[in-house]
């Protein structure tokens, strides 16, 4: 047990992710219904032990990325959905900074595989302009892309 002054060890990229993750590909599976068992279905497909599975479910679900069916006692006996923002962590919905990434490698790909010269000097020069645009402006203009929001001009 470590002191009270002492910052609790890091559990998301260790139990919590994995689990997300699991429920994710599981939810999204016909096969389950949409609702998988958490002891029959997600402890084993995330590879954890069953009560890390079930801490990790009760975080997930206590912080709105998961929702669960209960028993009478309060065990989570199902995930029954998860949120936008969980399929965007599990990787099931694009992020605005890993749209940027793909942008940025479409580019440079088009650049390097141009039939012409001149094809790959334009290439070039957007694939450079994205660069210099920077990542976090890049995921912004993401974003409003991904949310279906292009300001018009005036």
């Amino acid at each position: 047990m470590s002191p009270p002054d002492t910052p609790l060890p890091d559990v998301w990229f260790t139990r919590d992710l994995p689990v997300l993750r699991a429920i994710a590909r599981l939810v999204d599976e016909p096969k389950h219904g949409g609702a998988p068992y958490l002891l029959g279905s997600v402890v084993p497909a995330s590879g954890l032990p069953k009560a890390e599975v079930i801490a990790a479910a009760k975080a997930l679900v206590s912080a709105g990325y998961a929702e669960a069916l209960t028993n009478h006692a309060g065990d989570i006996v199902r995930i029954t959905g998860i949120s936008p923002e969980a399929r965007r962590l599990a990787g099931l919905w694009p992020t605005p900074q890993g749209e940027w990434e793909r942008l940025l490698e479409q580019l440079t790909a088009r650049a390097e595989h141009a039939p012409t010269d001149v094809e790959r000097a334009r290439w070039r020069a957007f694939a450079d302009a994205a660069t210099a645009v920077g990542a976090d402006d890049g995921a912004l203009l993401m974003s409003a892309l991904i949310g279906g929001y292009v300001p018009r001009a005036r």
